[in-house]
């Protein structure tokens, strides 16, 4: 088995936990509850086939699931935004890469349109994971507040997570 998949698992390993003793605790106002989890789906690398990307969101979101007792959200929110990630990724590139092992970071990607990349998938992911929690237009107003707020930072956390993690992930 190739280091490189062991450092996806670990790392995976370690969001998982992170965000289940942890971060699920954490509510901030009533609005936040940081979702870094997702972290392990927009790490992975560019050309991974699609079933694989869609069944590693769907787990993944299934076990965060089974430890928030949500009704499989967190599944349906990774799986939406796993299926967007590669659109997204050719919309922040406007191009496709060639190398196969490449992954999403400041060095591949740049830095503005790793911000970018991050923000919008974020953005989908949280959109469809409060919408399908409240399940109701009639406070329609107070999710998309949620959504934004929750969005940006979260956002924020995993771009400083990117920081610190791509020197030792790269190598």
């Amino acid at each position: 088995m190739p280091v490189v998949y062991i450092r996806y698992f670990l790392l995976s390993a370690i969001l998982i936990l992170a965000q289940i003793l942890v971060l699920n605790n954490i509510w901030l106002s009533g609005y936040f509850n940081p979702q870094l989890y997702v972290m392990a789906i927009l790490i992975l690398p560019l050309f991974l086939p699609g079933w694989v990307l869609l069944a590693s969101a769907f787990f993944l979101g299934l076990i965060i699931d089974m430890f928030t007792d949500s009704l499989a959200i967190h599944a349906a929110a990774t799986v939406f935004m796993a299926f967007c990630r590669p659109a997204v990724i050719r919309l922040v590139l406007g191009k496709t890469y060639d190398n196969e092992t490449e992954i999403p970071s400041f060095a591949a990607f740049g830095g503005l349109s790793l911000v970018i990349y991050v923000v919008l998938m974020v953005f989908l992911h949280h959109t469809v994971l409060f919408f399908m929690e409240i399940f109701r237009l009639n406070e329609f107003g107070q999710t998309l507040g949620r959504i934004i707020l929750n969005s940006a930072l979260t956002s924020l956390f995993v771009i400083i997570l990117f920081a610190l993690f791509e020197r030792n992930f790269r190598k």
